[in-house]
């Protein structure tokens, strides 16, 4: 009996090892994306800021990838969808409490997620954003809060993108 499981565990990972993209392309991508990543999580966390010149780089290269993995039109619907979920979050928020909660810069962000994760991996992408900024508050309150009461939002954000992304290219 443990000879038959211990062979279907070995077959399983087989098989899951048969389906991963360990191309070169690929570990580029994820490369670049790891490293955008870090720097748009740490600068918000600093400045309170997502460089437009880091975002939309991090989009186009997201559209990229999506073109060159046959993706191009998942991706470009997530950089759609996922700029416009965010961008009506932060508008009817502020008609209704006359104040700003989201900002633009975190809308930029969740549009290049879209891009590399296509609109599928949009629902993902903010669950473990909220998810782990949730627990972050909740562990790390006083090192997050800024003076002004606002909380970075793109360091979750980013973390999640890339979890995402991981996941989507080297799991599903």
């Amino acid at each position: 009996m443990g000879y038959i499981s211990s062979m279907s565990c070995l077959l399983l990972a087989k098989r899951s090892i048969k389906h991963m993209e360990f191309s070169l392309i690929t570990i580029a991508s994820g490369f670049i994306l790891v490293l955008f990543s870090m720097a748009l999580g740490w600068i918000d966390y600093r400045t309170h800021r997502l460089p437009n010149k880091l975002t939309f780089s991090l989009m186009l290269v997201g559209l990229l990838n999506g073109y060159i993995t046959n993706k191009a039109i998942e991706s470009f619907i997530g950089l759609a969808l996922g700029y416009l979920i965010f961008f009506s979050l932060e508008y009817f928020y502020k008609i209704i409490k006359n104040k700003e909660a989201i900002g633009r810069g975190d809308a930029k962000l969740l549009a290049a997620g879209g891009a590399w994760c296509g609109w599928i991996g949009l629902p993902y992408i903010i669950l473990i954003a909220s998810s782990t900024g949730l627990l972050a508050v909740l562990f790390f309150k006083k090192n997050l809060l800024k003076s002004n009461g606002h909380i970075p939002f793109g360091p979750f954000l980013a973390f999640a993108i890339t979890m995402v992304w991981i996941s989507s290219t080297y799991i599903w």
